[in-house]
């Protein structure tokens, strides 16, 4: 029964990382119809910017309230600007073109931010070694929160840290931030007029490149959050983490209705604890086959993914 417990813990702090990633993923194909695969290495990007961050804080400062917050801060406003940069100088100019053509720019994108990040390039600013470029060496992500138990069941049969109940609440409180906007806000519902015909949309006076730049931008930023939250659980740091990051969020995506707020909510939940069970009580090295599996089975019985909604299309 503790042992149940614990997993279900452990899959849901899990669940709710890769959740966070997936809202990218669902809100950029919502409004755009484009698979952004280069969604995962923003993320990447957003960890090695709070790793710089911590460095130039210290060690010593390292672990208080705001340390943390100007972390996060720092990191998912550069991600932000990343995702900009991105939208406005690749994928616009390939709006009218067909959507083969910017997936292929996305792969590209992917590719470039990955292994251009194991590139070593330093630079010599008043006798300091400044490193532009970190290198394809693994890195240890800094302890920002000092991990402590929080909850203790069982005698250690059940232990809940601090990490797990602040990354759980970070993530919860984002996404609900994140509902409350698409659906409450004026914002939200320009978001969605977009999304059901940015033509039509822009005959109503709704600026379509202003709320798809803001679309990424909000997207990249939930991802630094989720790079963050994932670097302080696993404390490793690598260049190619945002490969394998990025593709389990967009299974999660995938599952629970590519395009659905809620339902990458739960792909990505229902995914956190479909690993972590498959690790506790069988073999870790099926955890990737068996994700991929409860895919296959999702997209055999409910093609459109659990919360999707079929689509006709006229020819």
């Amino acid at each position: 029964m503790y042992g149940f417990l614990q997993h279900v813990i452990n899959g849901l702090a899990a669940g709710t990382i890769y959740a966070l990633v997936a809202l990218g993923y669902t809100m950029v194909y919502g409004v755009l119809k484009l698979i952004n695969f280069a969604h995962g290495d923003v993320m990447m990007v957003g960890v090695y910017v709070g790793y710089a961050v911590a460095f130039l804080l210290g060690r010593d400062s390292l672990g208080s309230t705001g340390s943390v917050l100007l972390i996060f801060a720092a990191s998912m406003a550069a991600c932000a600007l990343l995702g900009f940069l991105i939208e406005r100088f690749a994928y616009r100019p390939l709006r009218e073109k067909p959507r083969l053509t910017a997936l292929i720019t996305a792969i590209g994108i992917s590719f470039a931010l990955s292994y251009g990040f194991q590139l070593d390039a330093q630079v010599n600013v008043r006798g300091t070694q400044v490193t532009l470029l970190p290198g394809a060496a693994a890195r240890a992500f800094p302890e920002i929160i000092t991990p402590v138990e929080w909850l203790n069941i069982g005698d250690g049969e059940v232990v809940i840290w601090n990490r797990q109940v602040i990354s759980f609440l970070i993530a919860i409180g984002l996404m609900v931030g994140l509902q409350y906007l698409v659906f409450r806000t004026r914002f939200g519902r320009a978001m969605r007029a977009v999304s059901f015909d940015h033509r039509v949309a822009a005959l109503l006076g709704i600026p379509v490149d202003r709320v798809i730049a803001m679309t990424f931008m909000l997207g990249s930023s939930l991802a630094a959050a989720a790079g963050l939250l994932y670097a302080i659980k696993d404390t490793s740091v690598q260049p190619l983490m945002g490969l394998y990051v990025g593709l389990k969020a967009f299974v999660a995506a995938v599952i629970g209705g590519i395009g659905h707020v809620p339902g990458a909510l739960v792909g990505a939940l229902a995914l956190g604890l479909c690993e972590e069970f498959v690790v506790g009580y069988t073999n870790s090295s099926w955890r990737d086959a068996v994700a991929f599996g409860f895919l296959i089975v999702v997209l055999l019985l409910r093609p459109e993914g659990l919360f999707g909604r079929v689509q006709a299309e006229k020819v």
